[in-house]
């Protein structure tokens, strides 16, 4: 096993020969600041190592249920968007790293995510195991999309943002600096506009952790009365796939997205290695630094773990085994590996800084 350092170039120079030309070299400065900052950071930024280690963590794991799985899970992988109907819809909002896996990484990688946030015993790690495996449990037993226009008054409370957070989205937007974008990049944003032959103000982008130095690119354009947003990025091999099964070059993120338990955002495109998607002021991730205790909260780790399952629960043939495995697991299964994940995670983030 390599060490991280060496592990961080070879996964490095192995994303800046996939991405050639396009790749964003300076976004590197940027992720590695973020990998130094915490260890949840760290987490977020490395999944690749995350594929790397955790069967030396979990090598009992090895012979669960396999599902097409998110694989790249924590915290602040949920976010909110519009389905076909106009509803808004709360659930997982990124799949890059999607993948066929053991069903329990996915409930470990989150619960690992929230003991590196948490700072107090409130909640408790295994309160936070018990919620997770709870929500995942009930999510199993009846899968459905998390649908805000009548139910989850409280989490609608929590997700709609104030007038000063909507000013301050188009704020941050009005400050980017116009880029010529790469022709496929271009022609993408073009074809999930309203009408695509409109003009197009483009600006290269920042964002994410996991992500950085793939080319990303915003579009906005003026439609109708107001601004509308499209973002697209580079999309790569899952870095599940990339120690687990080298020879499979297939990106699944559009078919976990679109599963027949979630109510997809219609504005999602992924077509010859770009994923394109619509932004707003509420299509957006949820981010810690925003909502810190309500991401905490015990009843919202349930529900993540509910939306685990409607992702999980997309294939009938393996739906009965993930109940009867998951029922038959003794207490405590969850929480230990997550512990032990978490320690591993602290571990390598403090020889990264040092």
């Amino acid at each position: 096993m390599n060490g991280i350092n060496a592990s961080t170039k070879i996964y490095e120079n192995w994303l800046q020969r996939e991405i050639g030309d396009d790749f964003f070299a300076d976004d590197l400065e940027v992720k590695h600041k973020k990998m130094r900052a915490s260890p949840f950071s760290f987490l977020r930024a490395t999944y690749w190592r995350w594929a790397e280690i955790i069967f030396e963590i979990c090598p009992d794991l090895t012979g669960a249920p396999r599902v097409l799985a998110i694989g790249d899970i924590h915290l602040e992988n949920f976010g909110t968007w519009r389905d076909i109907d106009g509803r808004l819809i709360w659930g997982v909002n990124d799949f890059d790293d999607a993948a066929v896996m053991p069903y329990p990484l996915d409930l470990i990688r989150l619960a690992c995510s929230t003991f590196l946030i948490r700072r107090d015993s409130n909640p408790s790690t295994h309160d936070i195991c018990h919620a997770i495996h709870k929500g995942y449990t009930e999510g199993l037993a009846n899968p459905s999309p998390v649908v805000l226009e009548r139910d989850y008054d409280w989490l609608r409370r929590i997700l709609l943002l104030s007038e000063r957070e909507r000013t301050k989205f188009w704020e941050k937007i009005a400050r980017l600096v116009p880029m010529a974008a790469p022709a496929p990049y271009e022609h993408a944003l073009h074809a999930a506009m309203p009408e695509p032959d409109r003009p197009l103000t483009i600006f290269p982008r920042s964002a994410g952790t996991g992500s950085l130095g793939r080319p990303r690119f915003l579009a906005s354009c003026d439609w109708r009365g107001g601004p509308v947003l499209r973002e697209a990025k580079a999309l790569v091999v899952s870095g599940w796939s990339i120690r687990h099964a080298p020879a499979d070059k297939t990106i699944r993120a559009g078919e976990i997205a679109t599963g027949r338990f979630r109510a997809p955002d219609p504005h999602l495109r992924l077509a010859d290695r770009i994923v394109v998607r619509r932004l707003s002021p509420n299509s957006r991730k949820i981010e810690v630094k925003d909502a810190a205790d309500e991401l905490l909260s015990l009843q919202m780790l349930e529900l993540m773990g509910r939306e685990i399952a409607n992702c999980h629960a997309d294939d009938p043939s393996r739906l009965s085994q993930l109940r009867e495995d998951v029922a038959g697991r003794k207490n405590g299964w969850l929480h230990t590996p997550a512990k032990i994940a978490a320690e591993r995670i602290v571990h390598d983030q403090a020889e990264y800084v040092a």
